[in-house]
């Protein structure tokens, strides 16, 4: 079975004894014109992987920043087949760096889950995170998804025990998110020591590499995070980034992408300050 963008960036980090930076933007988020740009110059901020949210109009695991990004987006006419849209755009220049679509079930149901695989696969989409879908439900789209040679990405909480652990992890594939916080993204700010320990322990149970989200905000933040977990997810400062940079009718401006990969360039910093050999 060949190996996806996600495995192969998740080798070349452990070769190079880091952790890798994934950063989340919305897509369409405040336009589309404006977000192929951001995604196009992610990477040479610093971003290993790269999260597209997928717009939705009720996304209940998400805090304030990224629900108005979504309907930021969907006002603008966003849908999911222009979501695939600037995947395809962003591959014709890069054909490395892993992306991940990351949303609810609800709008790839209302694609088609057959229809939505082949257009992801063919738009150079490297893996999936929807949010509600427990493993209970797999042969929705987990299974279908792992066939078609796509990562499908599942969630670990601070609630989810050894009990239920081996269920999230059976099929899971390209790397375990662990959601750092109980709650909705955005909303606090992690204890270090208790993720630093849970992921420890969600390692005993995987080889797969664990990145860690939810709560970091800064180049500080994501190099605590790092120095146990083998990536850093950013999503709802990345977005208030965005949302920080537009005029008083919401428009972008000149300062919108330059806010986005400042931030991206010092969490990549941090992120970059440690070193996996001197943390072992």
């Amino acid at each position: 079975m060949t190996t996806t963008r996600i495995e192969r960036r998740f080798a070349a980090l452990k070769s190079a004894n880091r952790g890798g930076l994934v950063t989340f933007i919305t897509a369409g988020d405040p336009n589309y014109e404006l977000s192929l740009d951001l995604l196009k110059q992610l990477p040479a901020a610093g971003a290993d992987v790269i999260e597209l949210g997928m717009p939705f109009t009720d996304p209940m695991a998400d805090g304030p920043a990224i629900q108005a990004s979504s309907l930021r987006a969907l006002k603008t006419g966003l849908t999911l087949k222009k979501s695939l849209r600037l995947v395809s755009e962003f591959r014709k220049g890069d054909n490395e760096t892993p992306i991940i679509l990351m949303g609810y079930y609800n709008p790839i149901y209302s694609y088609g889950v057959p229809a939505f695989l082949k257009d992801a696969k063919a738009a150079g989409v490297d893996g999936l995170i929807v949010v509600d879908l427990p493993p209970e439900e797999d042969e929705e789209l987990c299974l279908p998804a792992l066939k078609a040679g796509l990562n499908f990405i599942r969630l670990a909480t601070p609630t989810t025990d050894d009990k239920r652990l081996p269920a999230v992890l059976a099929n899971t594939a390209g790397f375990v998110y662990y959601v750092s916080i109980t709650g909705i993204t955005g909303a606090a700010t992690p204890d270090f020591g208790k993720v630093a320990a849970a992921v420890e322990r969600i390692k005993r149970h995987t080889p797969l590499p664990v990145v860690v989200g939810f709560g970091v905000k800064s180049g500080a933040h994501a190099a605590a995070i790092a120095r146990g977990a083998d990536g850093v997810v950013v999503g709802s400062a990345l977005v208030n980034a965005v949302h920080g940079s537009l005029d008083g009718e919401g428009r972008a401006t000149s300062q919108t992408v330059e806010a986005v990969t400042t931030l991206v360039r010092d969490l990549s910093e941090g992120v970059r300050s440690v070193s996996k050999a001197e943390a072992a």
